[in-house]
């Protein structure tokens, strides 16, 4: 079984909402005995909040199934467990490369096969649809790469 781990900021749009996503995709191809996936965020200031309604609402209107959700701070014990920890953007890989410990080889931006993209924070704008068509992109590619790592 393959772990993958999104991590944004506070973990209530951007990880939640590729976590959420990911589940879908690998329910949707008999994916569920070869991949687990969790989010989590860079800080703790939004520790225990639920998602924000925006990317609940972006989620809704895509049919993708809502989980029970509350924000958590990435931990010691992701680290180790995770084969794949996937950034939104560059300040969260600065910031996961630098609470990490012999773990870089884990961590990777979610759209670094574009051209190193960041998926921009819909806090900020509430572009809760931009970030849908930018994870909608990343989450085939990663479940591919981990799928590819089993055999």
């Amino acid at each position: 079984m393959k772990r993958i781990v999104f991590v944004c900021l506070g973990n209530i749009c951007r990880s939640p909402m590729a976590e959420m996503m990911m589940r879908e995709y690998i329910s949707e191809h008999g994916l569920d005995a070869n991949l687990m996936v969790s989010s989590r965020a860079t800080e703790d200031y939004e520790a225990g909040n639920p998602i924000h309604p925006g990317a609940i609402a972006e989620l809704n209107k895509h049919h993708v199934k809502i989980v029970e959700h509350h924000s958590q701070k990435i931990s010691k014990i992701d680290f180790s467990e995770a084969d794949l920890i996937i950034g939104m953007d560059h300040q969260n890989i600065i910031d996961l490369d630098d609470m990490s410990i012999d773990c870089q080889d884990k961590i990777h931006l979610a759209l670094e096969f574009e051209g190193n993209q960041a998926i921009q924070d819909p806090w900020y704008d509430h572009k809760f649809d931009r970030t849908y068509s930018q994870l909608s992109q990343a989450i085939p590619y990663w479940a591919t790469f981990l799928l590819n790592s089993i055999e």
